[in-house]
């Protein structure tokens, strides 16, 4: 499975988040304060911040740090209408449907100098606003496999009967403007949809963008309070972010940045946190290598097994594994050194059946690669990203 996933950012227009996309990315997107500013979308890639990297660099002196990353995509707002082309509907829309998840950003803090495109402040009302137009996309799309399922019908299919009772199900939900994730659909009934690429399928963690003294502290804000309680319906996450605060934090060096942070009383940047939950959101995680070319982190999908995640350093790789050399990120920590992990019996040889587990720090052994050796490992000592075997 691809890790090249896009989390896709959206929301009305003046909710703050071409603001938020900027600061991730720096990437400088027009963010004028008036609706369709953005137009095509934009894609940022971030590094996915892991303070294990600083570690195992300084264990292992490593030259270079390479985290990994994750790719966002700012959508342009979208309005009531939109499933009909109102604000060039059809075209964010379009845009939406090619992102693995979606990240909804809603405004939780009153500014009489930014309209809102409602004229008023109720984060609720914009998520419906947004989950109505997606489920009237979602219902065109469901109704034209309905039009051709009946000639299925009509041969004598046998899996067409249940695929039918499925589709009518999935629309009457949508025709109330309930999401397809939120309405309880068996696995059967998930795979008969993988085909339609449902928008209201799609994996998604809300966004409350706050004032800047309440970032540290919610518990007085009712509308975020409303969004979490919402949320949780469909055990989605809520990540509270100040747009206005971490783009004046974009601008800062480190040190500058992390004095800042202290003064609001805060650990991590907001955008720090929404980039490890989008990361999750999208069903990935990593794997480590550590030596002293580089420590690096690998990304790939939950469930990947060893041989597929050394196909990810090189495509070769896949097919030349033979095992891996693995020990846990907190048990090497724990003990100072992989020699000392291996005394005490944690490093493990794994073979190709093994489910990589996040934080596996990894020396992969190779098979017929013959001169490729030189540019993945420079000694025997070097805990690197590969062992080769000729």
């Amino acid at each position: 499975m691809s890790t090249n996933l896009e989390v896709g950012i959206v929301g009305l227009p003046n909710v703050g988040k071409s603001t938020l996309f900027n600061a991730i990315t720096k990437a400088g997107a027009e963010a004028a304060n008036y609706p369709f500013c953005t137009i095509e979308p934009n894609v940022g890639i971030v590094d996915v911040p892991d303070k294990r990297l600083d570690v195992l660099s300084e264990m292992f002196k490593s030259k270079r740090i390479v985290p990994a990353a994750m790719r966002f995509v700012d959508i342009a707002g979208l309005v009531k209408g939109a499933s009909k082309g109102e604000g060039l509907g059809n075209k964010f829309l379009a845009h939406i449907r090619e992102v693995d998840a979606v990240a909804q950003v809603v405004r939780c803090f009153e500014d009489s100098n930014i309209t809102h495109v409602e004229g008023s402040i109720d984060p609720l009302r914009d998520i419906e606003i947004i989950n109505t137009e997606l489920c009237l996309a979602d219902m065109e799309s469901v109704e034209k496999r309905m039009e051709r399922l009946v000639k299925l019908l009509k041969t004598g299919d046998k899996k067409a009967p249940l695929e039918k009772a499925c589709l009518e199900k999935v629309l009457e939900g949508l025709g109330d403007a309930v999401p397809a994730r939120r309405m309880g659909l068996t696995d059967d009934e998930k795979d008969f949809l993988k085909e339609l690429h449902l928008l209201t399928m799609k994996p998604v963690l809300y966004i409350t963008n706050v004032a800047e003294g309440e970032v540290a502290d919610t518990s007085g804000n009712a509308h975020v309070q409303a969004v979490v309680k919402y949320a949780e319906e469909e055990g989605a996450e809520v990540i509270v972010v100040s747009a206005k605060m971490e783009s004046e934090i974009a601008e800062l060096d480190d040190e500058s940045a992390q004095e800042f942070l202290e003064m609001a009383g805060l650990s991590e940047t907001g955008l720090d946190r929404l980039i490890k939950a989008g990361f999750k959101l999208l069903g990935l995680q990593t794997y480590l290598t550590a030596g002293e070319m580089e420590s690096r982190a690998w990304t790939i999908t939950r469930g990947t097994k060893a041989p597929q995640a050394a196909g990810k350093i090189h495509t070769d790789f896949e097919r030349g594994f033979i095992r891996a050399e693995i020990v846990s990120y907190d048990d090497l920590v724990a003990c100072g050194s992989k020699a000392a992990a291996r005394e005490k019996g944690l490093v493990r040889l794994e073979g190709k059946e093994y489910v990589m587990q996040d934080g596996d720090v990894v020396e992969m052994e190779i098979t017929g690669l013959g001169r490729l050796s030189n540019t993945i490992r420079k000694s025997a000592s070097d805990f690197s990203i590969l062992a080769l075997k000729k």
